[in-house]
């Protein structure tokens, strides 16, 4: 082990090139020895990031066993997982290995964790082929280590629920404490908005819809593609009214959100796929925000949109991280029927496909 601190945010295992934080690196040092203010965790189980998992599906057909020699080809070749296309990644799950006598985390051999920062700027080293993973699904049953640093984020996981629900609850938990934000900051304002979630049926989007009705939203609208989608949202009871649209169709979304009592003074984008930036603009009212989640979002495709539909309208970047987002996404879960129904309706869903497959 080193005897000296390394860099808080991990510039010592930045590879190539030199000088760029480890996000922006191509390759970083997944090394096992760690540093005075490091924490090696030995990983359970990764989640990869919608968007990251849907092009590595669709790029491969469908083909498990492809998408998952592509994620180890990814991690072999970077010291992480950092898809090349969407430059995405997820977080993962473990258990503390070894802490390192200065680092500020809090956390101890032994603990139980989730990584709140992203794959992509973790050094990762996967020992077992992921031979338990079917790449089938986004959650990722895998053994090997990863490293932390000084100012990376962790979480204990709880011991009321599964790994598998608190990973999932996690990986998203920046989306709900940053959409209860902003409406609250309308609250304060005097006015309670009218709040559209594109994807309000997915992990994201269901917890969203729930932090803006406990924010103070005067409507809810949790959108979605497909019949199956709006009748698992209704079931759950999340939002007032759901709409059914395609959103890569701008006008079309923007007509469902006008007649389900829009246009919305708060958009928020959760949907994994790209093409979704002019709708959202176009569905939101002048002088509204529109907050995007999805990785999958072109960000240069929002601004000249919304500059061409002379849209005067606050674009906001999820960075995935709003201070106590972990304990407030939890409580949602814990709470809010709904939001739980559907969450573990989908990790049944993906379970009972692993055991057909």
């Amino acid at each position: 082990m080193p005897t000296s601190p390394g860099s808080p945010v991990g510039l010592h295992r930045v590879l190539e090139p030199a000088g760029v934080l480890p996000q922006a690196a191509q390759r970083l040092d997944p090394a096992p020895e760690i540093w005075p203010d490091e924490v090696r965790i030995s990983v359970e189980r990764l989640n990869l990031d919608a968007a990251s998992y849907r092009q590595l599906s669709e790029a491969h057909g469908g083909d498990g066993e492809r998408v998952k020699q592509a994620v180890l080809e990814i991690v072999e070749a970077r010291g992480k997982m950092q898809n090349p296309v969407t430059g995405s990644g997820g977080m993962l799950v473990g258990v503390v290995d070894e802490a390192g006598p200065e680092s500020p985390l809090g956390v101890r051999k032994g603990d139980r964790v989730a990584t709140l920062v992203s794959l992509t700027l973790t050094p990762l080293r996967i020992t077992d082929g992921l031979t338990r993973w079917d790449g089938r699904s986004e959650q990722v049953p895998a053994e090997g280590h990863a490293i932390l640093f000084a100012r990376s984020i962790v979480a204990k996981l709880p011991d009321d629920l599964a790994p598998e629900l608190s990973l999932a609850v996690m990986d998203v938990c920046g989306a709900p404490a940053l959409t209860a934000r902003i409406v609250q900051q309308y609250v304060d304002k005097g006015t309670k908005p009218v709040v559209s979630v594109i994807g309000g049926a997915g992990k994201s989007g269901s917890l969203s819809l729930a932090a803006a009705a406990r924010a103070g939203a005067a409507r809810t609208i949790g959108v979605v593609p497909f019949e199956r989608e709006a009748e698992s949202l209704r079931a759950a009871g999340l939002a007032d009214v759901v709409a059914i649209a395609d959103a890569r169709d701008p006008v079309a979304l923007a007509k469902a959100v006008e007649e389900s009592g829009g246009p919305a003074d708060i958009t928020v984008v959760c949907v994994d796929v790209p093409g979704c930036e002019h709708g959202a603009v176009l569905s939101t009212a002048a002088g509204g925000t529109v907050i995007f989640f999805s990785m999958a979002t072109s960000f240069s495709a929002a601004a000249l949109g919304a500059e061409g539909l002379a849209a005067d309208v606050t674009m906001l970047v999820g960075n995935g991280y709003v201070p106590g987002h972990a304990d407030y996404a939890m409580d949602l879960l814990r709470t809010e029927p709904g939001v739980r129904g559907l969450f573990e309706a989908r990790l049944a869903a993906e379970a009972e496909s692993d055991r057909q497959d």
